[in-house]
């Protein structure tokens, strides 16, 4: 089998994908923008043969790439990138080159385009947010009149919370549509009152799930770039749950069949008139591709698997050998270079080390949704996960605070320790007395 991977390098992780294709004697050619000399030791090691394009953006050139690989290992079974900037290019090479184990490029408006999502997820009885296409300022001041404020403006067809806009009153809609790009088409939205919980897996051909979970984001994504929020987010059941229901519906919708998927929704946090009751799920978004943010390495800590080698037993023979359980709560904390912090690094590690699992500055291109610099662990229960996260994230004002109260509390003890002494040593005085007028 001969499988092209478009970008194996970035993320740097994303060798793993094509080592454990290799692994199973399959050729693994990648196609990149980066020359072969500073591609990552793994990534060379990943991979049969690599070639490289000045820039990944002209399609004559990568058309060449694969070109170049079919004259010389023969038929291409997959192509795949599993990163979003780049599925338009290989749907693309999939309908040029006839290759069938993907989207082809006449099938992406549903997967690109947030307007067309939402009408497949209304096809599966999934509620979305009341929206428009934006094109005309007085259009939109009639929706945000229909509708109220606050709204979601954002590109059609982005990504992540790149140009993604929250307006709170006519004066925000229109200073946004005087200064938007003039050539990006932009969807407005009713903002919906939630947090979003994400459900992300790999399917088989027939589209059955064959290992799945769900993260819960504690800030939106939108205003950790607006605002520079720190980024935490953590994993959460799924088995028996609605997310399971509502994903494995998404699935069935979208045709996910033979990948790895990544979806995102809302759960409102509170009874909206149009949106429905608190706790309800609402469609947000879909991503045909493997999670960003180290969520695949979350799912391995989460699970005690390996979801690489879950996705290549998926491509070759259509199924996964592992027994899914989950065994632990997982999280990611994303600090800030622009914020101070109370504990360093060692500080942490020598309160959890037995739970961070590893931290590592985030590439310049992925910081802003992601945060600058990350840690990610794990815990035997909420609580747990929830105190380390707080300890990670706690801002370097309050550290004072908190030595203050430490140290009032060791004061606290020790006046209860010498009270409870002081208390032994007067029992033991009655004691003695008692027994010396006893004789």
């Amino acid at each position: 089998m001969n499988v092209i991977f478009i970008s194996p390098h970035f993320p740097y992780y994303y060798y793993n994908f094509c080592d454990r294709l290799k692994k199973r004697g399959v050729n693994v050619l990648g196609i990149g923008d980066t020359p072969y000399d500073n591609i990552s030791q793994q990534t060379k090691d990943a991979l049969n043969e690599y070639y490289y394009v000045k820039s990944l953006e002209n399609y004559d050139d990568v058309y060449k790439a694969v070109a170049f690989y079919i004259s010389k290992y023969g038929r291409i079974s997959w192509i795949e990138s599993e990163n979003e900037y780049w599925l338009m290019l290989e749907a693309h090479l999939r309908s040029d080159f006839n290759v069938n184990t993907g989207p082809k490029y006449e099938a992406m408006g549903p997967l690109r385009y947030k307007s067309k999502m939402k009408d497949v997820y209304k096809s599966a009885n999934i509620p979305v947010a009341p929206y428009i296409v934006l094109t005309s300022l007085d259009q939109g001041l009639q929706f945000a009149r229909d509708h109220g404020y606050p709204l979601v403006v954002k590109p059609d067809n982005g990504m992540g919370a790149s140009d993604t806009h929250k307006l709170t009153s006519d004066e925000d809609f229109i200073d946004f549509y005087a200064n938007k790009q003039k050539d990006i088409s932009y969807i407005c939205e009713v903002c919906i009152p939630g947090r979003v919980e994400t459900f992300e897996g790999i399917t088989d051909s027939k589209g059955k799930i064959l290992v799945c979970t769900s993260h819960v984001m504690v800030n939106q994504v939108m205003d950790n770039v607006n605002e520079q929020k720190d980024t935490l987010f953590y994993s959460q059941e799924v088995e028996g749950k609605d997310i399971y229901t509502v994903g494995n519906a998404t699935v069935q919708a979208f045709k996910a069949y033979g990948r790895f998927f990544h979806f995102e929704f809302m759960r409102l946090e509170e009874d909206h008139p149009e949106l429905g009751k608190k706790g309800d799920l609402l469609g947000l978004e879909v991503n045909m591709r493997a999670p960003g943010a180290y969520i695949p390495e979350m799912m391995n800590l989460c699970y005690d698997i390996d979801v690489y080698t879950i996705w290549a037993d998926m491509i070759l023979y259509d199924t996964c050998y592992y027994e899914i359980k989950r065994k632990h709560w997982v999280a990611y904390a994303g600090r800030r270079n622009s914020k101070g912090y109370a504990y360093r690094s060692q500080e942490l590690y020598d309160l959890f080390r037995d739970n961070i699992s590893f931290e590592t500055d985030v590439p310049k291109a992925l910081a802003e949704a992601m945060g600058d610099h990350i840690y990610v662990f794990r815990a035997a229960s909420y609580d747990e996960m929830k105190n380390i996260a707080d300890t990670i994230l706690l801002p370097a004002g309050d550290r004072a605070k908190i030595l203050a109260r430490k140290e009032a509390e060791m004061r606290e003890k020790e006046a209860e320790q010498l009270e409870k002494e002081a208390k032994e040593a007067r029992e033991r005085a009655i004691e003695a007395r008692r027994i010396a007028d006893s004789f």
